[in-house]
């Protein structure tokens, strides 16, 4: 398949394609003249996987004039999950949280729901969040403009060693102040609050 179909197949943009092949979501090959091509079983098994999966742990109530602020946690630990799923209910601005367990589960979910922000751990099995970041950022992604954040437990120390973290990404160590992470999603959803209404 072509990427074009792949997207049509799997309700993405061409430019999302692009981008889980570059990443290894879709396992891919080129043409002798350059193209990429996909296998049609590899379309149908990503379709399966993700198709009950992207459901919101919890969804606020919504009105016309204040669209909820889609926001996509990527982490593998249960316990946090549970506890920011909480955290973000007891916000008091609409906020529609979905998840992933890890940086690849991310990038299909992104391509899928295209979020507002998303938040995401770094130490993670499989693709970690430093690969997924790096994926996002990579120029001519289209995910250039998508706010990132991360939560983690490395030191600064330790993120610089494993190549830092690409240039807009805002870091917060553990344990996470979680007023602080509030401020700045609520500024984030007040400023998109105001681009729609100039829109």
């Amino acid at each position: 398949m072509t990427t074009r179909e792949a997207g049509e197949a799997l309700g993405v943009a061409v430019r999302t394609v692009q981008l889980w092949v570059e990443a290894g979501v879709l396992p891919a090959w080129r043409t002798a003249g350059g193209h990429r091509r996909i296998a049609r079983s590899a379309v149908d098994k990503l379709m399966a996987e993700r198709q009950n999966d992207l459901v919101p742990l919890g969804t606020a109530t919504t009105t016309p004039t204040h669209p909820a602020l889609r926001l996509l946690l990527v982490e593998d630990d249960p316990v946090l999950l549970r506890l920011f799923h909480g955290v973000v209910a007891s916000w008091d601005f609409p906020v529609e949280l979905f998840t992933a367990t890890n940086g690849f589960e991310g990038l299909v979910r992104i391509g899928e729901m295209r979020p507002d922000i998303v938040v995401s751990d770094l130490v993670m099995p499989g693709m970690d969040g430093f690969e997924m970041l790096r994926a996002l950022k990579k120029p001519g992604s289209g995910f250039g403009n998508l706010k990132l954040l991360v939560i983690s437990a490395l030191s600064s120390e330790d993120i610089e060693a494993r190549g830092g973290l690409p240039e807009g990404v805002t870091c917060f160590h553990k344990p996470v102040n979680y007023v602080k992470l509030e401020t700045l999603v609520h500024k984030y959803f007040s400023d998109r609050l105001q681009r729609l209404a100039g829109a």
